[in-house]
């Protein structure tokens, strides 16, 4: 006791602002119910193993912990079911899992000889009692997480639920037989609670679903509440309403009343369709689903080093899927694993280990990688006999803390896209081991693009940038299958007539040779109103495409998400199919040839000032967007804000502004001049290898944000034909190739590959749906479902969204 007194300067009292982090070791995966249980620094208030608390005392010197421990209860057999109160998992009302429950016990331990003092106890000092309990009372930091992961918010009441004036205009509406009153539609009615009037819901992204009569009649006549038909039942509580003025569902407690107003008897009806929520739940659950997750294989479930699953934190699955791929490459096993130790990661990391990329990456890799957390369970199921289909993975809530500090879209709990994750965590990577460059694994992906643009003139021009994707276009007309999809087109349209539809198991997709994807970024192509410095004049110049460096992992992007007829934002229905290994070698680029002649610089008069210049939204680009349903003002603000760059720009645009404060603000004369661009991201742009004339206009099409910036440029490959003046629309291109700093170590070799991983998709959006990742591990294929890891039985090559590819 007199030796913790002497240590009382070390010991804290945390304050409400004070992260604790008490359910994990910030340098393993070790938590309270590990063997040797949790050390939480009082003065830090990080947690540490036991193996790894000491590291801790002889890098800071604090003395004083508070050791946490838990050890199982024995489950009695009558253990009754609770009837869940909330829609959470593992939370006080929600739903009980039946989960096992634990005993805590506290101590007081001093370092370095782990002297023990029973905690609670009066004879401990005063400051040491009131530090302890504010750490165990305190709400952990990754058990806020946890709740902010599963807990899904209740519907609130709407405000104009109360107030709603209801028209007597003798409408009736019968039990059945509902159609929308402005087109044929039978499905997804809504029924407007003023008027009584059914109408058609909003169009799908994948252009299914109804025709947006409901939100065009409430722009119309602004009467705010609409229920869905086919959901209402006696359980008025599950049935949907939806506000549009508060652009969410909601409920009315006045539900019965209003229903009854328009002769509608709910104690009567039976449910005929599927609620929103249910639908997603539908969406989950088909044959694509069932292939690419395996789900109806016999697979061998696997355990131990490289075979450790991650556990889904709330829609994760996007960053599980890439992780495991990365942590198959030799690049990110050596620098984090094998190259580098947990304590010279700790004792190189500053104050606060959780908040450091390097030490959090290389504790994700020994968790992934040692085999210490893949093991089978040990409990027994009902049967009296040990599951072996099953791990408990590890949970990533201190990498997805640190990678995703700061960016607003990967730090919330919604779904991502995984391809604008992986550029994300390259770009931090590289910022990450900017000290060290030749120790950053990401150099192993990083390649270089050559784009020729010639015109008439027979003048050439040179670009180069440095990739880390190489993004594909899927030539449909290149299917292999016409014949095969003709009669599958046939008989769908046969049986549409008789009100029948396909099973998934019967689709027939177009298929097209990868060959042909590859094939389609090295075409040439035509670029429009070029402006040719030779001619002095607008032409069509000839674009082609290479690549200078092959890397030592190659991957390949499948552009599956396009923009069909009408702007509608949709998912290609597609097999690839991907042979085991390529050979892209004729895809190399060498640069200016003898006899090319170099276009000559652009005139200094011919330069234009576009600070000068206002712009005014394109008429077509806002009205396409406010028949998709958007508000036009809201429309216009999204063409002004991209420069007029396309409507698949806009909506990018619109769709992530769409909560901004001003967004309903009149459009002032000063708001028409092209968006201002931080200086700071167009460096960033630059260090990425994009011209700095590129990087603005992307960021412009992007609203600022970076990533999605550099998602624009390979999705947009023919705005770095030039450079642009986005105001005026002009192309103009320079003679001299692009500066790339080649001196840094971009790697080259054969361009033969042998295909090595794959994230698949499954949802109509990157931003919705699931990521199963596919890894071949010792000669066989493994897939990583976030915590299921088991050996592939048929890996879906035909079906990813990103393929991973190794030079051999």
């Amino acid at each position: 006791m007199e030796l913790l007194r002497s240590h009382l300067a070390k010991v804290r009292i945390p304050e409400p602002t004070n992260r604790i982090q008490k359910e994990e070791c910030c340098i393993s995966f070790d938590t309270p119910r590990s063997e040797g249980g949790l050390y939480v620094d009082m003065c830090s208030f990080l947690g540490f193993g036991k193996d790894f608390v000491r590291w801790n005392f002889e890098k800071t010197g604090n003395p004083v912990y508070l050791h946490i421990q838990q050890q199982r209860k024995p489950v009695p057999e009558d253990r009754p079911l609770k009837k869940p109160t909330l829609l959470a998992i593992g939370v006080e009302g929600g739903f009980d899992n039946q989960d096992p429950e634990y005993e805590t016990t506290y101590n007081i331990v001093i370092l370095p000889d782990f002297i023990s003092l029973p905690f609670p106890s009066v004879e401990l000092p005063e400051k040491v009692r009131l530090a302890a309990d504010g750490v165990i009372l305190a709400e952990g930091a990754a058990r806020k997480e946890q709740l902010a992961a599963w807990t899904a918010e209740k519907k609130k009441i709407s405000e104009y639920a109360l107030t709603l004036q209801q028209l007597d205009n003798g409408v009736l509406v019968p039990p059945s037989g509902w159609k929308c009153s402005k087109c044929d539609k039978t499905e997804n009615l809504w029924m407007n609670l003023t008027d009584g009037l059914i109408l058609c819901g909003r169009r799908d992204w994948d252009g299914t679903g109804g025709n947006n009569h409901a939100i065009e009649h409430y722009e119309q006549t602004k009467f705010p509440l609409a229920v869905k038909l086919g959901t209402i039942t006696a359980d008025l509580e599950a049935a949907d309403v939806y506000s549009y003025p508060e652009d969410e569902s909601v409920e009315d407690p006045l539900l019965a009343q209003h229903l009854s107003h328009f002769g509608i008897d709910f104690s009567s009806l039976q449910k005929t369709e599927m609620t929103t929520a249910e639908r997603e739940l539908d969406t989950n659950v088909n044959y694509d689903w069932n292939r690419i997750q395996e789900s109806d294989k016999d697979a061998e479930p696997l355990f131990g080093p490289g075979h450790t699953g991650l556990v889904n934190l709330g829609n994760s699955c996007y960053m599980a899927s890439i992780m495991q791929v990365m942590f198959s490459t030799h690049s990110f096993i050596s620098r984090y694993y094998e190259n580098r130790s947990l304590r010279e990661a700790f004792d190189t990391s500053p104050a606060d280990p959780t908040v450091d990329l390097n030490m959090q990456l290389t504790k994700l890799g020994h968790g992934l990688l040692s085999g210490k957390y893949s093991v089978p369970p040990q409990e027994k199921d009902e049967d009296g006999k040990t599951p072996n289909d099953k791990q408990e993975g590890i949970p990533p809530r201190m990498f997805k803390t640190v990678i995703a500090a700061k960016h607003p879209e990967f730090s919330s709990m919604r779904q991502q896209d995984a391809l604008e994750f992986l550029l994300h965590l390259f770009d931090q990577v590289e910022r990450a081991n900017a000290g060290t460059p030749n120790l950053d694994p990401c150099n192993s992906f990083k390649f270089i693009i050559e784009e020729r643009l010639q015109c008439p003139s027979g003048k050439v021009a040179y670009n180069r940038r440095s990739d880390y994707i190489l993004s594909l276009n899927i030539p449909l007309d290149e299917a292999t299958n016409k014949e095969q999809l003709e009669a599958f087109q046939k008989t769908k349209a046969e049986l549409g007539l008789e009100g029948k539809k396909i099973s998934g198991g019967e689709m027939v997709r177009p298929r097209v040779p990868l060959e042909a994807c590859l094939s389609s970024f090295s075409a040439p192509e035509e670029v429009h109103d070029f402006h040719s410095t030779a001619l002095n004049a607008k032409t069509t110049a000839i674009k082609t495409a290479g690549l200078t460096t092959f890397p030592d992992y190659l991957v390949l992007h499948m552009r599956k998400f396009v923009m069909e007829a009408g702007w509608v934002p949709k998912k290609l229905d597609v097999y690839i199919d991907v042979p085991d290994t390529i050979d892209i070698s004729h895809m190399r680029s060498k640069g200016l040839q003898p006899g090319e002649e170099l276009l000559p610089e652009a005139a200094p008069g011919e330069e234009r000032n576009e600070e000068s210049m206002e712009l005014v939204a394109n008429e077509d680009i806002a009205g396409q967007l406010a028949s998709m349903g958007f508000n036009y003002l809201h429309c216009q603000k999204a063409a002004i804000n991209t420069s007029n760059a396309g409507v698949e720009e806009a909506m990018t645009w619109l769709l992530s502004h769409m909560e901004d404060p001003d967004i309903d603000d009149p459009i002032s004369s000063g708001s028409s001049k092209a968006p201002i661009v931080d200086e700071g991201s167009v460096q960033t742009l630059v260090s990425f290898g994009f011209h700095e004339d590129l990087a603005r206009k992307a960021l412009k099409a992007s609203g600022g944000n970076i990533e999605k910036a550099t998602d624009w440029i390979f999705s947009n490959p023919g705005a770095s034909d030039s450079t642009m003046d986005t105001d005026s629309g002009n192309a103009t291109a320079s003679s001299s190739t692009t500066q790339i700093d080649e001196t840094a170590s971009v790697p080259d070799g054969s361009g033969k590959y042998k295909l090595v991983g794959m994230v698949s998709h499954m949802g109509t959006s990157t931003h919705c749906g699931h990521y199963v990742a596919h890894v071949v591990k010792d000669g066989r294929w493994v897939i990583f479902n976030d915590s299921k890891v088991a050996e592939s039985v048929d890996p879906p090559k035909d079906m990813a969204y990103l393929y991973f590819f190794q030079r051999y």
